[in-house]
């Protein structure tokens, strides 16, 4: 088989056109007439040319007789008339057009001459009449069924079979060669960095051109997947580096006797440590492999708001008692985590609501009374290294990547973060999350 997609679609062409014209083929000679059936157009016209020169080659009158007596027994309606009885023809009178290619291989027979501008008023409506002499002639049913058969419908049904047989075979090929590999290349693409899966190598079928996309997308997944690896190690390292001298920065400066410069140091290791936690937290790879878990949502979340509350802040859950959800569940923690610690930071007050108004998705809000976030700076407090100073009263330290870590932690469980305001003050921070995490 051709491996190019123009060799392929031209060979399905040439083979569906040849089937084509055999079925077609077929069809006509099981359907439409065939030259040798007594009632087809072609041989009414032989027998017509045939009476007439056997009416011509009668000696007498009586003969005639009896030979319109045996074709009227044969089935055949013919008259034998006058001339004289014959009237001109009116333009109504005229043979369809479908017959005029009978009627000029019937012209064309040897001693046959038709009378095309006369008509007999006790014929038949449609009329055939061949001379024989200079005062009779023969008047036969010029009604020739089927004559638009071979000259309309015969190539109309043929170029109709070969355009549905052509189409079949088309679309045969476009969904198992070109459109299956093409919408796995695009799942695999989609894939890739969200679940275990997204990381298997692609099956190289179909045309060549495609084969050429997968094998360049396989090898891009390679590549990533390597500089993925060369990140994680440098984080080890980095990570294993700094805490270094930050744990022996912090025992010495617990042996200072100034209490206040202790003090300041100890929290300033504590923000450069914190800061360095969330940077590796968001550049480190690991949650996309935890493995996926049923928990009970709402016991997930109070646990979060109890943690909150050992340390004196003001955190209370308003949900329902119980809801089983499948997620990853440390990288849940962490979202939601960051995002209520973003709360009480600026709030006294904050609750972290459960629902399910929809059968299509999940509902988890987290509110406070706060200063909130201005329209304009909504979105931007989702992108990384941005901090929304101005949005907030208090400047807490860190790079900004809390709520940047939670977005891509609630994207990749299927769901979307929104920021809304809250009255009289506050903000109110909405995850959707869908009703099963389709992560594999």
């Amino acid at each position: 088989m051709p491996r190019s997609i123009t060799a392929q679609i031209t060979g399905v062409v040439a083979i569906s056109a040849l089937i084509g014209i055999v079925l077609a083929a077929a069809t006509l000679m099981l359907i439409f007439d065939s030259p040798s059936r007594s009632d087809g157009p072609m041989p009414r016209v032989t027998r017509i040319a045939q009476i007439t020169q056997l009416f011509q080659a009668a000696d007498s009158p009586t003969e005639m007789d009896q030979l319109l007596a045996v074709v009227r027994r044969a089935g055949l309606k013919v008259e034998r008339v006058a001339i004289s009885d014959l009237v001109p023809s009116e333009i109504t009178d005229r043979p369809p057009l479908s017959s005029w290619g009978a009627l000029r291989l019937l012209a064309s027979r040897p001693g046959i001459k038709l009378l095309d501008d006369l008509r007999y008023r006790q014929g038949p409506s449609s009329q055939i009449i061949t001379r024989l002499d200079e005062r009779t002639a023969l008047v036969f049913d010029g009604a020739l069924e089927g004559a638009l058969w071979p000259f309309f419908f015969t190539p109309t049904a043929l170029l109709l079979m070969i355009v549905l047989v052509s189409t079949l075979l088309l679309s045969i090929y476009a969904v198992r060669w070109i459109t299956a590999p093409l919408a796995a290349v695009a799942n695999a693409a989609a894939a890739f960095g969200r679940s275990q899966l997204g990381g298997s190598e692609l099956n190289r079928r179909g045309p060549r051109e495609i084969i050429q996309v997968t094998d360049a997308l396989n090898e891009m997944r390679t590549r990533i997947s390597g500089l993925l690896d060369d990140r994680t190690r440098m984080l080890a390292a980095i990570s294993h580096d700094l805490r270094t001298p930050l744990t022996r920065l912090r025992l010495r400066s617990e042996r200072m006797n100034q209490d206040g410069l202790r003090t300041a140091m100890q929290k300033d290791l504590t923000v450069v440590s914190r800061m360095l936690d969330d940077t590796l937290e968001y550049l480190r790879d690991d949650a996309r492999s935890e493995t996926v878990a049923r928990i009970d949502l709402a016991s997930f979340l109070q646990t979060i708001c109890s943690d909150f509350a050992d340390v004196g802040h003001t955190v209370s859950y308003a949900g329902p008692p119980r809801l089983a959800y499948a997620c990853r569940p440390r990288a849940l923690s962490r979202a939601i985590t960051n995002i209520v610690e973003n709360a009480v930071k600026h709030g006294r007050h904050v609750t972290v609501g459960l629902s399910r108004k929809t059968p299509d998705q999940i509902e988890i809000e987290v509110l406070d009374d706060g200063p909130g976030i201005p329209s304009a700076l909504r979105n931007k407090v989702f992108e990384p290294f941005f901090k929304a100073d101005d949005a907030r009263s208090h400047d807490n330290g860190g790079f900004g990547l809390g709520l940047s870590i939670a977005l891509d932690i609630i994207k990749r469980h299927g769901g979307g973060i929104e920021m809304r305001p809250r009255e009289p003050s506050g903000l109110q921070v909405l995850l959707v999350l869908p009703p099963k995490h389709l992560a594999t």
